[in-house]
């Protein structure tokens, strides 16, 4: 008797057990914020959440007994098990590793991003799937406005980079033709009243003391020029610019610079050679001022339809959180530049010894 009123109480026990847990289940369901769905292995959606049927406008009796295609898209006709809504291809999409990126369809046929995830619990033999889902419909509309914003600050980039580079090649035009010939007229100038035998003797240290500060104002003069636009990159194209500007480079900094590169691939338009020698000369600027290097090694070569731009030293390298400092303007102007030309860069930091740059940039609209 005692036997029976045990086994009696312990089965009470469990059948409350089991209606707490059912009804805490059924609460938890109804006031979470997140869209919850019940699934059955056949895709039938067996229970829903009111914020279900508010993210699909629709009410929770329309949603129960439906075919869960008919609220989720279905990534392919082979879907079969709620487990093909959300295939591994699909990846992460949200802050959990188990979040996928899934189409949404509201009562009305409107689709919407979801990301969601999916887990399952065994229930008799057969798996029984939970579906949680959050509308994420503002933040890719955030992200639209983001990325076109992120697309018109590039292209006023590039136009002022454009701007910029037409004041340059002007100014460099105006030094070249207008102050140029002046100071080569004051040289011929001083060297034929050099010759002139009647002149007092103290006058001939003055004259060579003019000389010599002319002869530095043309140098200076020229240095500048050639730096705000190189007379060979429009008079010799790009593998000329590069080489003198190697040489410019080794001569001011006393840092070896070797430039391998074949003059027939680099035949490009003014547009991408000019965008690929500032590039180039930012890299070797940033070397000079902040690395340390005894040797610089630039690269370019084609591979079918891009030019594949490396610069390696030898230097002290650059830390990863000193990449987007104010200090790394250079950095970013390459970024900019590459970012204009639809390319792609890679700014290897940390490394040791010293810093490697890899620049992808398609080409196939340049070449001349």
């Amino acid at each position: 008797m005692k036997h029976q009123r045990t086994m009696h109480l312990r089965r009470n026990r469990s059948l409350d057990q089991r209606a707490a847990r059912g009804f805490d289940s059924r609460r938890i369901l109804h006031s979470a914020s997140d869209a919850i769905l019940s699934v059955g292995h056949d895709t039938t959606i067996l229970l829903a959440n009111p914020a279900a049927a508010r993210m699909f406008d629709t009410g929770v009796p329309s949603l129960q007994g439906s075919a869960l295609a008919r609220f989720i898209a279905a990534p392919g006709a082979d879907a079969r098990t709620p487990l093909d809504y959300f295939p591994a291809g699909l990846g992460r999409a949200g802050r959990r590793a188990t979040d996928y990126a899934v189409t949404g369809i509201r009562s009305d046929g409107e689709r919407f991003p979801i990301e969601g995830s999916i887990s399952s619990v065994d229930h008799d033999g057969r798996p029984i799937y939970t579906v949680i889902l959050r509308d994420v419909s503002e933040r890719h509309l955030v992200q639209q406005t983001l990325a076109r914003s992120h697309d018109q600050l590039r292209q006023l980039s590039s136009a002022l980079q454009s701007i910029r580079e037409e004041e340059r090649t002007h100014i460099a035009r105006e030094l070249h033709d207008d102050l140029g010939q002046l100071l080569a007229s004051l040289r011929m100038d001083l060297t034929l009243l050099a010759r002139v035998e009647r002149l007092p003797e103290a006058s001939t240290p003055l004259i060579s003391g003019m000389q010599s500060n002319l002869l530095t104002a043309i140098a200076s003069l020229r240095r500048i020029a050639t730096n705000l636009r190189p007379r060979a990159l429009d008079e010799g194209g790009l593998y000329f610019a590069l080489q003198g500007l190697r040489d410019e480079f080794t001569e001011r900094h006393g840092i070896a610079c070797s430039v391998l590169a074949d003059e027939a691939e680099l035949r490009l338009d003014d547009a991408a050679s000019t965008a690929i020698f500032r590039i180039v000369q930012e890299a070797l600027t940033n070397i000079a001022r902040h690395a340390g290097a005894q040797h610089v090694c630039v690269n370019l070569y084609r591979i079918n339809g891009d030019l594949l731009l490396t610069i390696q030293d030898d230097g002290r390298g650059i830390r990863a959180q000193d990449m987007d400092k104010a200090e790394s303007l250079g950095l970013i102007g390459m970024r900019e530049r590459v970012w204009a030309m639809l390319g792609d860069i890679t700014i290897g930091a940390d490394e040791s010894p010293g810093t490697r740059i890899d620049i992808v940039l398609p080409i196939a609209g340049h070449v001349v």
